[in-house]
């Protein structure tokens, strides 16, 4: 069984120590390392206190091998969007569908109604259905494991036009994309 301690724990923004200090009754830093990395078993009643101190449910902190899990594939710079050199696991908001084909790029540089610190949760489409999320905010694969992101402005036969969200940006065309990402849910930390 493979856990997702670091996963979530990182994604919370939260230090080992900071885990520790949630629990109840509270443990060590180096007890939730040796817990993350399987040098100790997670029981049950671990999973439990650290997923209390994490604040999501058990069940979250477990993933099967076998497991479609939702990506985070790409950060939004102030010079656009850059591909994770390793896309790492995303913790899937409740409200989604985990049956849907989802990714998930972070937002690092402030960019049009995006702030620096958001989650933006991307549905997968096949590229036939774009004349149907016109402008919506997309992200779409380029060559050399590249990304372009920005609304849906046009689709002509196998090209689809983007406006990137920085001001003073041009417009991105990209022939033949594999997939198009159309933006479902945003999360941003208060």
């Amino acid at each position: 069984m493979i856990n997702r301690i670091r996963d979530v724990r990182k994604e919370k923004g939260m230090t080992l120590a900071e885990v520790g200090a949630a629990c109840d009754p509270p443990t060590t830093a180096q007890t939730i390392g040796r817990l993350e990395t399987g040098m100790r078993n997670l029981s049950l009643d671990w999973m439990n206190r650290i997923a209390a101190a994490l604040r999501v449910e058990p069940e979250t902190l477990l993933r099967g091998n076998d497991s479609a899990q939702p990506q985070i594939v790409a950060r939004l710079t102030e010079s656009g969007p850059e591909a994770l050199p390793n896309p790492r696991d995303a913790i899937l908001p409740t409200q989604l569908d985990a049956g849907a084909r989802l990714v998930c790029v972070t937002i690092d540089a402030a960019q049009g109604e995006y702030r620096a610190g958001d989650q933006l949760w991307l549905r997968q489409v096949d590229p036939e259905e774009a004349p149907k999320i016109v402008n919506r905010d997309v992200l779409v694969p380029r060559s050399g494991g590249r990304f372009a992101f920005g609304r849906l402005i046009d689709r002509q036969g196998t090209l689809v036009g983007l406006l990137p969200p920085g001001a003073g940006q041009r417009q991105v065309v990209v022939d033949k994309p594999q997939w198009l990402a159309v933006a479902e849910m945003l999360v941003r930390r208060l």
